[in-house]
């Protein structure tokens, strides 16, 4: 008899994401293997004279979706012979969160992962608490996977996690690749696939479902049913608001939604890429009359682009900001310079657009 349908869909889940990430290693060791060459499985135990299997890591915060991630890459990666591992962060925002995070250790301990470890950050204030806790999070993820030489760090996001982030990127106003959600693979600094989110079709109680009936504790993080986190408000108010409205299957159709709009904003952001060139002048300026004749999602990309390779911060440009700096192309009137967040001001000279740092 074959295990519960919940963990064998969060196994197939993780097996899937393994494969790639070990075609993904395979084929950085040997730059000239083809694409449609199959890949085989590196020995559980290489010789010496051999490079050690790659390692992929869970990060865990000890709620369900990490610890079926968790369970779930402990039975799968030493049948792909890759070494799993597991990190924990500690925000330090609760009470006794040094002993929870004692307890993950221990439960991933218990999984049979190695190497396995506890790193505390310090939250900061800098786009409120959730983007806080979140940027001080990924730095610690990222920190560690250069210590131990990861291949990839493996995230719990589910599809429920997925349709809150596209609601919440509606609600900012912030274009399609807000609405793209999360990434089944996304990069940190000089690892541009460094993080899989295999859960991304999974929903939440599937997991849950999965630690169950393996009996693995969870942990319940109070902060996920907390009113004064937006996401939080989102998960207990919003969204069954919105499936009491709309009937089931709001969350499906986010997720949807999603893949949709990453595939455009991805197509749209290599259409930029193509297209900038061939809008700057021979000393590297943006030509507005040149900007004017693309697309307007196309242009405001370069401008975009422009404006963070001047400094200014990704997370603080809002659409607001690049339409203020699209007027100066399209709507030009004698405007003076618009500021942007990070010191970076955009102004309309002799017909360039100049996006540069200000006094």
């Amino acid at each position: 008899m074959g295990p519960h349908p919940a963990v064998a869909a969060i196994r197939l889940a993780v097996r899937r994401v393994l494969h790639d990430v070990l075609t993904d290693v395979q084929r950085t060791d040997n730059p000239r293997t083809p694409e449609n060459v199959p890949l085989r499985p590196a020995p559980p135990h290489p010789p010496r004279e051999q490079a050690a299997s790659p390692l992929v890591l869970v990060a865990c915060s000890g709620g369900a979706d990490s610890m079926a991630l968790a369970s779930a890459l402990a039975f799968e990666a030493p049948k792909l012979g890759i070494r799993a591992g597991g990190v924990t962060v500690d925000h330090g925002l609760q009470d006794g969160s040094e002993l929870r995070a004692a307890e993950v250790v221990s439960r991933l301990t218990a999984l049979g992962l190695d190497p396995i470890e506890s790193v505390a950050v310090d939250v900061g204030r800098d786009g409120g608490p959730e983007a806080a806790a979140r940027d001080a999070r990924y730095g610690a993820l990222d920190a560690v996977a250069e210590r131990h030489g990861a291949a990839a760090i493996l995230l719990g996001h589910t599809r429920d996690d997925q349709a809150e982030t596209v609601l919440l990127g509606l609600a900012r106003g912030s274009g399609i690749r807000s609405l793209s959600g999360m990434a089944a693979v996304s990069g940190g600094p000089g690892a541009d696939r460094r993080y899989r989110r295999p859960f991304l079709h999974i929903d939440r109680q599937t997991a849950r479902k999965a630690c169950m009936v393996q009996s693995l504790p969870v942990w319940d993080d109070p902060h996920n049913t907390d009113p004064a986190y937006t996401r939080s408000r989102l998960r207990h108010e919003g969204l069954p608001a919105l499936e009491k409205a709309l009937g089931k299957g709001v969350v499906e159709a986010l997720a949807r939604t999603a893949q949709l709009s990453r595939d455009d904003a991805d197509a749209l952001d290599h259409w930029a890429a193509q297209a900038e060139a061939s809008v700057r002048d021979a000393a590297g300026l943006l030509e507005c009359a040149k900007l004017y004749a693309l697309p307007p999602a196309v242009r405001r990309r370069i401008v975009r682009r422009a404006a963070i390779d001047a400094g200014a911060p990704a997370g603080a440009l809002f659409a607001r900001h690049l339409e203020e700096v699209d007027r100066l192309i399209t709507g030009w009137r004698g405007q003076g310079a618009i500021n942007l967040p990070g010191k970076v001001v955009a102004q309309r000279q002799g017909g360039r657009l100049v996006i540069r740092q200000g006094c």
